[in-house]
């Protein structure tokens, strides 16, 4: 009974980061899952289903702007984490864990594998999940707030997206903590006071 994590949208500028918590039968496979990042949207969307189906169980769970900002993106990306791995219905016996940093669950076993997205199956759903989901909710946060076009850029740094900041400043679903605002200072130095 293992149970694969990742997050998805520790590094956005806007919006909650996701994670999700998936546990795969051992004979599971489908020819492209792979790194959430490695897929087409498209291909993301249709696996979805097919994770949400076949899983022995999954769950995804999402931590706001507002307590990245409290907590700092690391422990929330872990608290989304946990929050996926109390809502399983089955409970898992051991953790395998995207990246390189977790805090421990409960009394469960772990191991952090870097870029494990690539080479394990539940890690890799748990990335489908997880971003898919994220997606969808800054797809309707884009609605509320269209100057920043997050239904393509996501939330994420995109030049459209620290233009949008520029043009419009901040609004309540940016993380504060993250120092996005991209105006930058000018300063003038008048010829006679540099020294050569």
């Amino acid at each position: 009974m293992e149970a694969g994590c990742d997050e998805a949208g520790r590094g956005c500028y806007a919006g909650p980061v996701f994670a999700a918590a998936v546990i795969l039968r051992k004979d599971f496979y489908h020819p492209f899952l792979n790194d959430s990042k490695q897929l087409s949207e498209a291909q993301r969307n249709e696996l979805r289903p097919i994770i949400e189906k076949e899983a022995v169980s999954y769950s995804v769970a999402k931590v706001d702007n507002e307590e990245i900002d409290r907590i700092n993106i690391l422990r929330a990306s872990i608290k989304a984490m946990h929050l996926a791995l109390d809502n399983l219905k089955k409970r898992p016996r051991y953790l395998i864990i995207d990246g390189n940093r977790f805090t421990a669950y409960q009394d469960v076993k772990h191991k952090c594998i870097i870029k494990g997205d690539g080479l394990y199956s539940s890690i890799a759903a748990a990335s489908v999940l997880a971003k898919t989901y994220r997606d969808e909710y800054m797809k309707n946060l884009h609605a509320e707030h269209p100057l920043y076009n997050w239904s393509s850029n996501k939330g994420y740094g995109t030049e459209e997206h620290r233009l949008a900041i520029e043009a419009h400043g901040l609004c309540k679903y940016h993380r504060m903590s993250f120092n996005i605002n991209t105006k930058q200072l000018s300063i003038d130095f008048e010829e006679e006071s540099i020294v050569m």
